[in-house]
């Protein structure tokens, strides 16, 4: 494999990087797809098996009022 990554608008791929790529690749699908999703508990959300709205107005409102800031669900 040609290692050299570099050109007009382009950075050298770092050695260390394209190996570990390349022994990812090597692994069977079903094991890099295991690797792949790391599970992350989001406090309100993964609390409840699902929850339904009427409307979308609802759904944010429920989500201003009860979700963590951090995640990312309020209004800009």
């Amino acid at each position: 494999m040609n290692d050299d990554r570099s050109g007009p608008g382009k950075a050298k791929i770092p050695k260390e990087w394209l190996e570990e790529f390349e022994a990812a690749a090597r692994r069977p699908l079903k094991q890099r797809l295991r690797y792949a999703f790391i599970k992350t508990y989001k406090p309100v959300l993964d609390d409840a098996p699902y929850r339904s709205f009427e409307n979308t107005a609802e759904y944010r409102q429920w989500c201003e009022e009860h979700l963590p800031s951090w995640l990312g669900y309020g209004r800009v």
